[in-house]
């Protein structure tokens, strides 16, 4: 029995049906554009979908983080984690990491997680204080990569400590490095002896 050719229209169309299929097999089942603001900090894992939003702050584009910078005075905060100490680091060697971000940035890896001990908060809200200068209408960014609660979290911080200039720029270094260029860049000192006296988070 003879069967019909198999024309290219029809090889396509199958193709276009199977990608569909497994797009949607692979969907996740929370829409990101659904995520609601959790009424504390989020605790759970940092990295994974968030809210659009940020009560009290403004969440920003890389247009309007450009004009910010090109503005001057704004502290751009990183709190992207730090890579994991090296398992075969030799005993009594220091481990420095260095990553790429945002130039001029603050890198506090850390500083985003939701559950900071009182002590850690404490050295935080300190070190915020001496970053800004005392100024809350000082413009801050926080950021980190995208689909990143650690941002949202310092952002929320942030507010919640008094602070009226607080931006959120979801889209992280990633967002940013698609235009521009980024710097490599050490954790900051005050911070990282600050966390290593309370503990860290």
């Amino acid at each position: 029995m003879c069967r019909p050719p198999v024309t290219d229209a029809l090889r396509r169309r199958a193709g276009l049906v199977l990608v569909a299929t497994l797009l949607g097999a692979a969907a996740p089942a929370d829409s990101p554009v659904a995520v609601p603001e959790p009424a504390g900090y989020w605790d759970g894992a940092l990295q994974g979908y968030t809210p659009k939003t940020l009560a009290g702050a403004t969440v920003i584009d890389t247009e309007a983080l450009e004009a910010l910078i090109g503005a001057g005075n704004t502290l751009l905060i990183d709190v992207s984690e730090s890579d994991p100490t090296p398992r075969n680091l030799a005993p009594g060697r220091l481990w420095r990491p260095i990553h790429r971000a945002i130039p001029d940035s603050i890198w506090l890896p850390g500083a985003g997680s939701g559950t900071l001990s009182a002590q850690d908060a404490a050295a935080l809200a300190e070190r915020i204080e001496t970053l800004t200068q005392g100024d809350r209408t000082r413009p801050v960014v926080t950021y980190c990569h995208p689909d990143c609660w650690g941002s949202w979290n310092l952002g929320k911080r942030l507010v919640t400590l008094g602070y009226r200039s607080v931006h959120w720029f979801p889209a992280g270094i990633e967002g940013w490095q698609e235009r521009h260029e980024t710097g490599a860049i050490r954790p900051d000192a005050a911070w990282t002896r600050a966390l290593k006296t309370g503990g860290g988070p």
